[in-house]
């Protein structure tokens, strides 16, 4: 008998979407994982180099060595920005906390190995941005393919600060240049809307 597959309507799915922190205590399946990687790869992207790379998170001893290895940038930079020790230590902890307690972090990486280099320095950059685009872009459709199945999650910038420490602390190649991180999981919380702006405020249409 052919499995009948749950229609799920996209502006639904665009409307209902939240940035979820807070997750349940249960793991999110291999075949779903794929899922939202298949997702990940099929956004657009430049010149279609797919310079795209994934790190994959599911076991909570995976998460603390990373959480561990990022903190001490994480309360420093906290210090460094007028924060006393006893404030940028419970921030610390609650962003530990954040990223320990989802049950699977997605980091997106753009791999530098696949960028064109030119003589040019403003065509070099421009390179490195619209990969920084693409990469972007496939974290916002696994944000999307996550509400499309019934999960939830949220973009972090954290690991794009320190990028070495990632590499470091999850030994990836060096020309893994971290962009974002996704934690992903079964939301044991439901947002509320925040109000963007109108059109009228963003938009300008030139005729």
């Amino acid at each position: 008998m052919e499995r009948k597959t749950k229609q799920v309507d996209f502006w639904e799915v665009l409307e209902s979407r939240r940035s979820v922190r807070r997750f349940k205590p249960l793991p999110v399946e291999r075949e779903i994982i794929e899922k939202l990687l298949e997702a990940a790869v099929r956004a657009p992207n430049a010149h279609n180099n797919q310079s795209w790379r994934f790190a994959v998170l599911n076991d909570k001893a995976d998460m603390i060595r990373l959480v561990d290895a990022m903190r001490p940038d994480y309360e420093q930079a906290l210090l460094d920005s007028g924060m006393d020790t006893e404030n940028a230590a419970e921030f610390a902890d609650r962003r530990g906390a954040r990223l320990t307690g989802a049950p699977l972090a997605v980091i997106i990486f753009v791999a530098q190995e696949d960028l064109k280099r030119y003589d040019d320095e403003t065509r070099s950059h421009g390179e490195e941005l619209m990969a920084v685009q693409s990469a972007a872009l496939a974290g916002g459709h696994m944000l999307l393919a996550a509400q499309a199945l019934g999960l939830g999650g949220v973009w972090m910038c954290a690991p794009m600060f320190v990028p070495e420490i990632v590499q470091a602390a999850l030994d990836l190649p060096q020309d893994w240049a971290a962009q974002g991180m996704l934690l992903l999981g079964h939301p044991d919380e439901a947002p509320g809307h925040r109000p963007r702006k109108p059109l009228s405020e963003v938009v300008r249409w030139v005729s």
